[in-house]
């Protein structure tokens, strides 16, 4: 007797343009197969939904052994509204018809730009203090180069001198060799100078508090001084100890606070400091002027103090879109394709950053709006509570998203939330061509049909991976099969840190230039 198939509602609601999505189950079972002396029951399940726009395709999953079926649950799922949005594509497991570089795995993954220019920034330094101290130099002349390093350590994480470098670097046209436009998109590695530099300068200052010491003739004066040289020292030192990769991951609160308190503290002890090494001169004027440490602390003060007069507390329009999203609007000020802000509950701790995208599309009476989806404590409480005001520091910022736009084709490659970073391309009148492939659970469900049509202004028919379906798929033959196909030229993959880097040097390793957030901001 031939089963019928069973056709049931699973949900009937209207998206927010007031069109009525209905989905429906069919469920259709098959005979069973046999295949080496078992049976092989296979339920095939569709997904339709009456619409203006019936479109589906499916990346199929093929067996390396054919005498082997491979059974998969395969579902469909069109939306009636202003974009067809393609859901629940398998991945297809097909031959890796790129060849990977020798070397690829010791350049991608150890070697990286980041750790090239950590280590150009160190050794530079490490070399000019050995020869330094040979030639015998002066303690001052040690602080002098501690507070070059210091100032370049804390420039790089200014957001007008990041600002700076991204406009540079991504105003390269796109009729530039590939080969300078790849190099000019690892911009965002400029934290390995960061790191290189604070942890140069901790070496120069070691240089200047041990011959201070050596030198060291007890007094009032400079019993205070050897005081505050060991004060600050020990400030450093806790800095660089608190941004071992280890420590932030694990204690990344601690992390923050002891970063920037301890920055605020070293500024005024090295302030009271130049002034008592002053106080000891025949003339503390003219010693200050003549001094380039005295000048560099003033550009760093001011560069620290800066994003700080900018604190506001600001309205937010929340918007829920799941119980584990929540989409947050602004309209304080404006931002364009690439930038993001940084939100905090206080004023002077546990500081977010998001990537931003504009409203105009969707949302007119706000500018710009993040998505922030449950990974931690505070973006569990702000789905929870759903704020309205948060405090803002700085001016909007640039990310390495905005340097892609020097590609004409690409690759966007994202997990989750991930998807909201992404959705800042739909801004820009320059961006690049881009095919979307985005893994996520229950996208309709969690992220809303307004994200969905978002999602349809970068690619008119994204690949969306439903993992509540699927399970987890391995995207990177998906990636390297529309590389190729789409004939790109770059890959952005904006996810968690594995699957981030998993992407990433999967494609580098096969000569495809791919980007990534490096998670060292």
């Amino acid at each position: 007797m031939e089963d019928k198939p069973y056709t049931s509602t699973v949900e009937e609601k209207p998206s927010s343009a007031g069109i009525t999505v209905t989905i429906e189950t069919t469920t259709t079972p098959s005979p069973p197969t046999t295949s080496g002396g078992k049976q092989f029951g296979h339920t095939r399940q569709n997904d339709s939904v009456s619409s203006t726009f019936s479109q589906a395709s499916a990346i199929s999953t093929s067996s390396t052994n054919s005498e082997k079926p491979l059974i998969v649950n395969e579902k469909r799922l069109t939306y009636q509204s202003t974009c067809p949005t393609i859901v629940d594509l398998e991945a297809q497991t097909e031959e890796d018809e790129y060849k990977q570089k020798p070397l690829g795995r010791v350049r991608y993954t150890i070697m990286t730009i980041y750790r090239r220019l950590f280590t150009i920034a160190f050794m530079g330094n490490a070399i000019a203090f050995v020869i330094m101290m040979i030639k015998g130099a002066t303690p001052m002349d040690l602080v002098n180069a501690s507070a070059v390093n210091i100032a370049v350590c804390g420039l790089c994480r200014q957001p007008l001198v990041i600002n700076a470098l991204f406009l540079i670097f991504g105003s390269i046209p796109r009729s530039a060799p590939i080969r300078i436009r790849r190099l000019a998109c690892k911009v965002f590695h400029f934290g390995g100078v960061h790191s290189g530099t604070g942890v140069a300068s901790v070496v120069w200052y070691i240089g200047f508090a041990a011959l201070y010491t050596y030198d060291f003739t007890p007094s009032v004066i400079n019993t205070t001084v050897l005081t505050f040289v060991w004060a600050v020292l020990g400030f450093l030192l806790s800095i660089v100890i608190v941004a071992y990769p280890t420590f932030r991951m694990r204690l990344h609160d601690y992390f923050e606070l002891t970063h920037r308190f301890a920055n605020w503290i070293i500024l005024v002890l090295f302030w009271i400091l130049l002034i008592l090494l002053g106080a000891q001169e025949s003339s503390i004027g003219h010693f200050l002027l003549n001094l380039p440490a005295f000048w560099i602390l003033i550009v760093l003060t001011v560069a620290t103090i800066h994003p700080w007069l900018l604190l506001r507390k600001i309205e937010v329009k929340p918007e829920p879109l799941s119980a584990h999203a929540i989409r947050l609007h602004f309209k304080h000020t404006e931002v364009v394709f690439g930038q993001g802000i940084s939100v905090a509950k206080h004023p002077l701790k546990d500081w977010h950053s998001f990537a931003c995208f504009t409203d105009k599309f969707d949302t007119p009476d706000t500018k710009f709006s993040c998505i922030v989806s449950k990974v931690g404590d505070w973006t569990k409480s702000t789905i929870n509570d759903q704020p309205t005001h948060l405090w803002k520091r700085g001016v909007p910022t640039y990310g390495f998203g905005y340097v892609l736009r020097m590609f004409p084709k690409i690759i966007v490659v994202t997990t989750g939330s991930g998807i909201g970073p992404c959705l800042s391309f739909i801004e820009d009148a320059n961006r690049p061509d881009m095919r979307v492939i985005w893994q996520t659970k229950s996208p309709l469900k969690t992220y809303g049909q307004r994200t969905l049509d978002l999602v349809h202004r970068m690619d008119s028919n994204p690949v969306i991976l439903d993992t509540s379906i699927t399970g987890r798929v391995d995207m990177l033959p998906i990636v390297l099969r529309l590389f190729k196909e789409f004939n790109a030229e770059a890959v952005c993959c904006i996810s968690n840190p594995m699957m981030t880097k998993k992407i990433v040097h999967g494609c580098e390793m096969r000569g495809i230039p791919a980007y990534g957030p490096i998670f060292d901001s």
